[in-house]
């Protein structure tokens, strides 16, 4: 796993919790981590992260357009 040090401005009030929640739930909403990679990163079990994710207004339910029609039409 890499390890990254970000210089964040002093009068930015975020703690580590909230950049670690940050990077993990947009990496989550892209596509880039699935969710137990999120959670993993975030240091939270997968049901404790899905829980958290729309304190962020992320759902969990991270699926692009063209699979759920895609979906539909095998319905």
């Amino acid at each position: 796993m890499k390890v990254l040090a970000l210089n964040i401005p002093d009068d930015l009030d975020l703690d580590n919790f909230q950049v670690v929640m940050l990077v993990a739930t947009r990496l989550y909403e892209q596509g880039k981590l699935s969710l137990g990679q999120a959670a993993e990163l975030a240091g939270f079990t997968k049901r404790t992260f899905a829980e958290l994710l729309g304190t962020y207004n992320v759902s969990i339910f991270n699926y692009p357009d063209t699979d759920i029609s895609r979906d539909f039409a095998n319905a």
